[in-house]
């Protein structure tokens, strides 16, 4: 046991003193476009921290680990979920995972980004009082969809892999010349994830790239996406220390390399009663506004129901329910 759970103690550690070290250093604010690519979109992650890389498992992976879609044994898996985001902008996420014999596991994803229907143009006039007037600045949106395929290469391992095509419109500018200028981005992003089970009681771990991409360009400002490295590792408790029958207690611990800031950390607790109703509580460090969260989710056999509820700083609190269900 000590031989498996010191160099993970060693490494999680070792990860979270790296961030909080570089917390003092200069940020690496504005690096990167498409910001919703980043956003928790499942209430069971956004419950636990948003450490989901392990723990997440079948159509659910595809937003954390796509590796966790071999964990669909038979059959098919789906999930489906809102996020009332702030500023009236809500997002809309829906994944479905199918096993395909030995082949292996296949699985589509979309998250649709809705930035709301109060956003105005404005163009300068100086011939009225109030200086300027109110313009159409066209359609206001972003949408990622993706196709992903895990399998197992041997009972302990895992991989996964989601190739997905990002767009994002921000209205639409009208030029001095009377050129009419769309503000449209879109291209291609792939994500790749691996899980690794060493074979001691429920310990498990791995890692996740997410966003990897070729540069977007809105005319001449080029930009990357909001590229994610995560080393993720979690376990449950009540395997160790032992616990009630029937119930399990998940630790959950993703050490996050994102290319537009320092590193950070995402930590989560689920305690499950049977497979019937769980409870969540996760903290994130190194973020200006984001930190606690909790939730719960129930399973009712026909459908499963999350629920989340996140702090977000000087900001309102952000709520989320997901459903998903196997069949």
């Amino acid at each position: 046991m000590n031989k498996i759970l010191k160099p993970v103690m060693v490494l999680t550690l070792s990860l979270f003193l790296v961030s909080s070290s570089n917390a003092q250093e200069i940020k690496k604010v504005a690096q990167t476009g498409l910001q919703f690519l980043k956003v928790d979109m499942l209430a069971r992650g956004a419950a636990m921290g948003g450490a989901l890389t392990m723990p997440g498992t079948g159509a659910s992976s595809m937003f954390y680990n796509p590796a966790g879609l071999a964990d669909i044994k038979s059959g098919a898996d789906f999930v489906a979920s809102n996020t009332a985001w702030i500023a009236g902008i809500g997002y809309n996420a829906a994944a479905a995972g199918l096993r395909v014999g030995t082949l292996g596991t296949f699985g589509v994803s979309a998250v649709i980004a809705d930035y709301g229907d109060d956003i105005i143009g404005t163009r300068v006039n100086s011939s009225n009082d109030a200086g300027y007037d109110e313009v159409p600045i066209g359609d206001v949106g972003a949408q990622a969809i993706g196709i992903s395929y895990a399998r197992n290469l041997t009972d302990r391992f895992q991989v996964g892999g989601q190739v997905k095509f990002a767009s994002q419109a921000l209205g639409s500018n009208l030029m001095p010349t009377g050129e009419t200028k769309n503000n449209d981005v879109s291209g291609a992003a792939f994500d790749f994830g691996t899980i690794f089970y060493p074979g001691w009681k429920s310990l498990k771990f791995g890692m996740s790239i997410r966003n990897f991409s070729q540069e977007f360009k809105y005319e001449n400002e080029s930009f990357e996406l909001p590229l994610t490295f995560t080393i993720g590792t979690s376990v449950n408790i009540f395997d160790v220390i032992g616990g009630p029958s029937g119930s399990s207690l998940l630790l959950a611990v993703d050490a996050i390399h994102p290319r537009d800031y320092t590193e950070r950390i995402h930590a989560g607790l689920e305690y499950s009663l049977g497979s019937l109703l769980a409870v969540r509580a996760g903290y994130k460090t190194n973020y200006d506004e984001e930190s606690l969260s909790f939730g719960f989710g129930v399973n009712l056999n026909v459908v499963r129901v999350d629920y989340s509820y996140s702090q977000l700083g000087v900001f309102d609190g952000i709520s989320r329910i997901t459903i998903g269900g196997s069949f």
